[in-house]
């Protein structure tokens, strides 16, 4: 029992970053040239769902998701939809027929840091830890956050 507990905790050092506790903060971001203010929940389901198009000085929305199976991506729509992303995939079929495409998919937190950074009009979201002072944060959710 010990060995087996032994060998698995280099496995946890493995698999930890991909964790995401369920009180951890994520950092709704924008680049740093961007004006708007923050955003509440209801507004973040709006964009994310493609009902809001426009930025309030009229640049484009240009809404990033990670993908599916990351741990941010699935409590961000936990918080914003009260969905798992799978339950989100009926929406879009009925989206796509009316020729709306769901937000841009990015693989790793990194990546969406740099698309947002040097983006005009791009939104995303990451684990606020890694946050590196290139983006703007528009609010912060977390699990007890008011909608």
């Amino acid at each position: 029992m010990r060995c087996a507990l032994l060998l698995s905790l280099p496995l946890l050092g493995i698999f930890y970053p991909m964790w995401v506790s369920a009180t951890e903060q994520i950092a709704v971001i924008v680049s740093l040239a961007h004006s708007e203010e923050a955003v509440g929940r209801a507004e973040l389901n709006r964009i994310y769902e493609r009902r809001r198009r426009f930025w309030s000085n009229g640049t484009r929305i240009v809404p990033i998701n990670l993908s599916a199976e990351h741990p941010v991506r699935r409590q961000f729509s936990r918080l914003v939809f009260e969905k798992s992303p799978e339950d989100m995939q009926d929406y879009w079929n009925t989206r796509y027929f009316q020729g709306v495409s769901p937000p841009y998919v990015l693989a790793s937190e990194d990546a969406v840091l740099a698309f947002v950074a040097s983006t005009p009009g791009s939104i995303g979201y990451v684990s606020a830890r890694i946050l590196n002072g290139q983006v703007k944060v528009l609010t912060y959710l977390t699990s007890s956050a008011p909608r």
